[in-house]
């Protein structure tokens, strides 16, 4: 059930991303897409609410709600950063709309432009590490939590990735030819 649901929830995202920017650019009804675009946190309000639920009914926690608490984190960290990138290039298609800004590719700014890709991916990370000890505490200490844990640990490695990527371009900068 918890894996139909964060199904759902994605497709559910992306279903309101078009319908947001139809409306706003297609239709011309900027604060009716608006209002749509703002209806995306709900879903994870919903998978929450369900994934809550379903521990509290006694399910045992296993990767399917370590998997329900990474997509709300990653909804959370990079959800704001997608619809941006989607609606700055429907603008441009179909409204006449400045280019997309393309990310700088040399020296201290790509630099920076990479750490605030790694902020979003951290942000993301550190949301699911906390909804996974969210759920761990709530389960308590008779509940097997040792899949929960293990999701923590990826976020973990997503978290140091990021860092060192970050890292590599502020250590050893790409320079113009």
């Amino acid at each position: 059930m918890i894996v139909g649901m964060i199904v759902a929830c994605e497709v559910a995202f992306w279903v309101l991303l078009a319908a947001g920017l139809a409306f706003r650019y297609a239709l011309r009804m900027p604060r009716t897409g608006l209002a749509l675009l703002l209806c995306e946190p709900l879903l994870e309000i919903v998978l929450l609410a369900v994934t809550a639920i379903d521990l509290k009914n006694g399910a045992e926690p296993d990767w399917r709600h370590g998997l329900a608490a990474v997509y709300i984190g990653f909804t959370v960290g990079l959800g704001h950063s997608t619809v941006k990138w989607a609606d700055a290039r429907v603008a441009h298609r179909f409204t006449g709309g400045p280019s997309p800004v393309k990310p700088p590719k040399y020296g201290t700014a790509r630099a920076v432009h990479e750490w605030k890709v790694a902020g979003r991916w951290i942000l993301a990370a550190l949301v699911a590490v906390a909804l996974l000890q969210g759920a761990v505490w709530y389960v308590g200490g008779e509940g097997e939590t040792g899949s929960l844990r293990a999701w923590q640990l990826r976020m973990l490695w997503v978290i140091g990735i990021n860092v060192v990527i970050a890292a590599s371009y502020t250590l050893f900068p790409k320079r113009e030819r």
